[in-house]
Formats: structure tokens, sequence, C-alpha cells
């Protein structure tokens, strides 16, 4: 039983890194109908970003010479934001000028993916193939209950992700912009009939969704200090597969899909040969996708005509 309680502690850990990516797939999706596969190379960013600001902040080698608070403080939203740069940047350089033209969504998808590719090996082209250490920005402290033991860190990791989420939800579901990326989600075409900007909405999107992927991409630097240019590869098509499965469109989709990926994960690799993790992990989701095939929060969709 100990056992089963730390390694459900370890998913929830990892279930939040898939979460954070998730809910920008989704985003992205709800809002534009498009799979944004470069959304993983983002939480990459993310990390590198992380690595860059907290090298500069902290003492004694920094430029600044800051505490570790303090760096921690400045780093989690200065890197949110540099995030959101980077996603904002490819949105206007790479997305809004095929979408201007109405070129079909699988040129968009397969510039998604160029961009991911882009970013992947323009970090390995300016940086290198060695990798980065991320500084110590918070003292491990270990928590022990009942043969159970928790890290703070991995504390803040899943307060991280559930705070995202209801932040999250909040702002789609109860203020204007929200209203307004859902209603774009519906009719986009009839948007600026109504005095909707539809480009602000788009970017505002992004800004969301690239943000929380910075913040994720940090997260997991503080977990796992090792950073290389093609980290955010496999684990965002993890977190994509999730947000399909939880029902893509829907946060708490995204959001569910990332700790049951997680889940199925880490207990297949704590009872069974490591080896066997991702064959059970998306045998499991493709028996799910079988029988719900538009996720567990997903609905069929309706073409208006």
């Amino acid at each position: 039983m100990e056992l089963f309680l730390q390694q459900c502690v370890n998913a929830l850990q990892w279930g939040s890194f898939y979460a954070l990516i998730a809910l920008g797939y989704t985003l992205v999706y709800g809002v534009l109908r498009l799979i944004n596969f470069a959304h993983g190379d983002i939480f990459m960013v993310g990390a590198y970003i992380a690595f860059f600001v907290s090298t500069a902040f902290l003492a004694p080698d920094g430029v600044f010479g800051f505490s570790r608070e303090l760096s921690l403080a400045l780093t989690i939203p200065l890197t949110m934001v540099f995030t959101s740069i980077v996603g904002v940047a490819l949105e206007r350089i790479a997305y809004r000028p095929l979408m201007r033209k109405g070129a079909h969504r699988l040129y968009v998808v397969i510039t998604a993916l160029m961009c991911g590719l882009i970013l992947e090996n323009g970090n390995l082209a300016l940086l290198g193939a060695s990798r980065k250490t991320l500084p110590t920005l918070l003292d491990k402290n270990i928590y022990s209950l009942g043969g159970v033991a928790v890290t703070n860190l991995k504390l803040w990791v899943i307060f991280a992700a559930a705070f995202v989420f209801v932040v999250l939800h909040f702002i789609v579901t109860k203020t204007r912009m929200g209203m307004a990326m859902r209603a774009v989600s519906w009719d986009k075409f009839a948007l600026p009939l109504m005095g909707i900007p539809l480009e602000r909405v788009i970017v505002f999107t992004f800004i969301l969704g690239s943000s929380v992927a910075g913040l994720g991409g940090m997260l997991f630097a503080m977990s796992y200090p090792v950073l290389e240019p093609y980290m955010g590869a496999m684990t965002g098509w993890k977190a994509f597969i999730a947000a399909v499965v939880g029902g893509i469109g829907d946060i708490r989709g995204a959001f569910a899909g990332g700790f049951l990926l997680a889940f199925v994960e880490i207990m297949v690799a704590a009872f069974l040969p490591s080896t066997f993790r991702d064959l059970f992990a998306f045998s499991i989701l493709l028996f799910i996708l079988w029988q719900r095939p538009t996720g567990i929060f997903g609905k069929p969709l309706t073409t208006k005509i």
C-alpha cells in the first residue's frame, strides 16, 4: 500500500507537467481548431528561459546577485512573460499569414510541426548539444506521512497545476475575453460583425497557452534540472495525446487527461518492466478513445450549413 501511495504522488507530479502542456494545446484548438504541434517545444523554450533568467539573478555568479527566494519570485513571472512572447511571435510570423490567406488547416498544422523543429534545432545550433543544469532555486524539504515521502517541490508542482486550471477555467467561463474565445470557437466569421477583434482574441489565447507552457517548463527544470534541446518533443506529444483523450477543446479534459496518462505510466513502470510503460499506457488510452471517440469530456461537433 505504501508503494502504491508513493507512486500516486509521483503520478500527480508527472500529471501536472502533462496537464500544463495539454492546457495550452486545448486553448489554441478551442479557439482556432488548430493543433499547435510546436507547443511541446514552447515548453522546452520556457525551461531554457528559466535557466538564463535564474542564472542572471542568482548569487554569487549572477549579474544581480539576488538571493534564492528573490530569484525564484522574479524568475517565475519573467519566464511566463518571455515564453508568451515566443508563442505570440510564432502566431504572428508563421500562423497568421497562412490564416489570412485562407490556407487549408492542414498547411497550418504542417507549419506548426516545422516551427517545433526550428525551435529544437535552433536551440541546438545556438547553444550546442551540451546539457544545461538549472541552478537550485528552492531548498528541498522532505515530508513523510505514513511511509510516503513528499518533497516541497512536488507539492509546488501539483499546487501550481491546480491553481492554473482554476484560473484558466475562470477566465474562459467568467470573463468577457473568455466569452469572446468561446465565441471564436463557435463561429469566427460572425465575430467581427459583432465588434469583437478576432486577432486580439487569438493573441490573448497564445499568451495564455504559451505562458502556462513556460511555467510548466520551469517547474520541470526545477524537478529534473538537466536541460537539452529535445526535452519537449516526447513530453509534448504525450501531453497532446492526453488532451485528446480528455477531450481536446475542453480545459477540464486536458487537465484530467494529463493526470490519467501519468497515472497509467507511473503504475505500469512501478509494477511491470519499464519497457512496457508506453505500450500499456497508449493501449489503454486507445481503448478509451475507442469507447469515447470525442474523449472523456469532449462533445461531437455539429456542422452548421
